[in-house]
């Protein structure tokens, strides 16, 4: 693997995106991460082999500040991965329509316009973009979250036909992949029955949907569902 072929993975500073992160860099590849601020661990123990770029992506302002700093380094890319996200209800609808649409929409926006011309020009690129199943289903209580990730998905498949051949872009759609902490047991057990299959996977499986993506070269304008069979239910 060419060590110098970099990833950009927004929003990563924890969980499944600091995962997959930490799985790229053991691949060999170059990985920058973005977050809104630094977390206090860091400083007794660094992120290994990761570079952390600050972002704010509740402002066009915040946006544009990113993609200047890509710009003025001149950082080739190999793969950007949108897994910014925002979870919100639809209690204070306007603002939460807003910041969710910023971070779900204007962000992978503005970034694949702008990032285009920051790929590898001698090695077939990816766009990857982090949705939700609920995108597809539509959620009663989560209305504009599901509706701003449904927007992701639409973006994702109008930049696949602009950025054909040199880009590849997809999304991955995930259910259920890991609890929090504070999750109680029957709140565990109905969202395992949810599915099929009926499991916590972990965020492994985000992993290896995302190396499929990055190594199959006949895949794009696609969404890869990640849902344990939720559909089947």
């Amino acid at each position: 693997m060419n060590e110098q072929q970099t990833i950009l993975i927004t929003g990563a500073a924890q969980r499944v995106g600091l995962y997959c992160a930490q799985r790229l860099v053991a691949d060999g590849f170059r990985v920058i991460i973005t977050c809104r601020q630094s977390r206090a661990q860091w400083q007794d123990e660094p992120l290994e082999n990761i570079e952390v770029l600050l972002a704010d992506f509740s402002t066009e302002d915040g946006i544009q500040q990113l993609i200047d700093t890509l710009a003025r380094r001149q950082i080739r890319l190999r793969a950007l991965i949108h897994n910014a996200s925002e979870w919100m209800n639809d209690d204070n609808a306007a603002d939460a329509f807003q910041q969710m649409f910023m971070v779900h929409m204007q962000a992978p926006y503005l970034l694949n316009l702008a990032c285009a011309e920051l790929f590898d020009p001698d090695v077939t690129g990816d766009i990857i973009h982090i949705s939700d199943h609920v995108a597809q289903r539509g959620s009663a209580k989560h209305i504009a979250y599901s509706a701003t990730k449904a927007g992701l998905e639409g973006l994702s498949r109008s930049f696949a036909a602009r950025l054909a051949p040199r880009i590849k872009v997809n999304t991955i759609a995930p259910a259920l992949i890991m609890f929090n902490e504070g999750d109680s047991p029957d709140y565990r057990s109905k969202a395992l029955a949810k599915s099929a299959l009926g499991i916590e996977p972990g965020p492994d499986v985000v992993y290896q949907s995302i190396r499929y993506l990055l190594d199959n070269p006949y895949v794009t304008g696609t969404c890869l569902d990640l849902n344990g069979g939720r559909n089947l239910k």
